[in-house]
């Protein structure tokens, strides 16, 4: 049988209970004549402590040297599951992300993958071993330095080895049994999907879908690896993504699933000069900062006055730059003030689909506007419409929408552990 690689989330190694259940599985696909790598997350919410450390010692901790201080979650995590595997009579080998030869950009905290050179990962597959690589990180081949990938990182590991190794697929534990319509906590009733296009996963994971992270999927497309999204509390087929499986559905729903992201905050600038190369000017400033601007609005010119405002959502985590940035140039861009909004929410509904049925944003708008919801920014693309309400009622909006388009199955989706990932 062929090659395969597993990642495991941090909910499906959170202790040493789960961290056991999970060497089971490993060595059940060895068991079946598998050769197996495994991409670990560190336990639980063990970077996020981690996180929060850093900040109790130093308000602005240096980002080379949070890098080292994260992956040392992912690496107690690689060396107990191979302890776990070991005890269960097979051998295997932990790795770091450096000795597996994730090779990476200097970009601490965000750092691509330029390379991947698992030169020591094939010997111990050649050795019979199992091989463990700790997910999450890498490393820079000029500056010798210890990277990270971001947040989700470990999905991006497991999808380039797996690509470079020839695995036959790649699998993605989760506490949940698959990827659903919608997330199962916000909406119960979210059906589990039995496949879905990497083009439909990439706008999910876009749109705020925690289950499977952009870059992971953006890898998988690109180099079509088949990624099978399924939960490590039990046995369950879960969701395919990429080539369709045989037997699967042989026409596209109208709508996949319904996304909801509280992660982002809505920047407005107000009062600026409606003349060209304006708008290009503050964009300027924000991609200076590294700021990634998702969705965009501007307000029609008031005749008279020749100015307009411009909207924008970003990560929270940017906002903070984005707003400096702004302030610092202010008079050079010749706008009047600026707004800070983190109390936003978007809803994205998205599905291949739409390109052939016409009526798809009348039927959300409708549903949203019957429910009393009132929508602040728009923004579409060939397959999916989102848009921008308050966060406290996106919840709710969530709910509206995924049952206004027939979504919802007959029983309550099943959550394993709570956490998504």
């Amino acid at each position: 049988m062929g090659l395969v690689v597993q990642k495991y989330g941090g909910s499906s190694v959170a202790d040493a209970t789960s961290i056991k259940r999970v060497a089971k599985r490993i060595a059940q696909a060895k068991k079946a004549g598998h050769d197996v790598v495994v991409a670990v997350s560190a336990m639980g919410d063990t970077t996020d402590e981690l996180i929060d450390l850093a900040h109790q010692v130093a308000e602005n901790p240096h980002s080379r040297e949070m890098d080292m201080l994260l992956t040392t979650g992912e690496r107690i995590a690689m060396a107990l599951l191979a302890m776990a595997i070991r005890d269960l009579g097979l051998d295997a080998r932990s790795f770091t992300g450096s000795q597996a030869g994730m090779m990476t950009n200097a970009d601490h905290g965000r750092a691509r993958i330029v390379d991947v050179t698992p030169t020591r990962v094939r010997q111990a597959l050649d050795e019979g071993a199992i091989a463990i690589v700790a997910g999450f990180q890498g490393f820079n081949t000029d500056s010798k330095d210890i990277t990270t990938l971001g947040r989700g990182g470990s999905d991006t590991t497991a999808v380039a080895l797996a690509a470079v190794l020839g695995a036959e697929s790649c699998e993605i534990y989760t506490d949940v049994d698959g990827v659903f319509s919608a997330d199962p906590r916000i909406a119960p009733k979210a059906k589990k999907l039995d496949h879905v296009s990497y083009e439909e996963m990439l706008e999910l994971a876009a749109s705020g879908a925690k289950v499977l992270y952009i870059r992971a999927v953006e890898f998988a497309r690109r180099h079509g690896v088949p990624l099978h999204v399924r939960s490590s509390f039990g046995d369950d087929e879960g969701t395919w993504i990429g080539t369709p499986r045989e037997g699967s559905r042989m026409e596209e729903p109208i709508i996949t699933g319904v996304a909801s992201d509280l992660s982002e905050a809505k920047i407005t600038v107000v009062g600026v000069p409606d003349v060209p190369g304006k708008a290009a000017d503050i964009f300027t400033i924000v991609a200076d900062v590294g700021a990634n601007i998702d969705m965009i609005v501007q307000n029609i010119s008031v005749q008279q006055s020749g100015h307009t405002d411009i909207s924008f959502t970003l990560p929270k985590e940017d906002g903070e730059r984005a707003m400096n940035a702004l302030r610092a140039k202010q008079a050079e861009a010749g706008f009047d003030s600026l707004i800070y909004d983190e109390g936003i929410g978007k809803l994205s509904v998205v599905g291949a689909g739409m390109r052939t049925n016409a009526g798809v944003s009348a039927q959300l708008f409708r549903a949203l506007s019957d429910a009393g919801i009132n929508i602040e920014m728009i923004s579409t693309s060939e397959i999916r419409i989102s848009v921008v309400t308050r966060a406290d009622i996106l919840p709710e909006a969530v709910r509206v929408v995924h049952e206004a388009f027939g979504l919802d199955a007959d029983t309550d989706a099943t959550v394993h552990a709570g956490t998504g990932r």
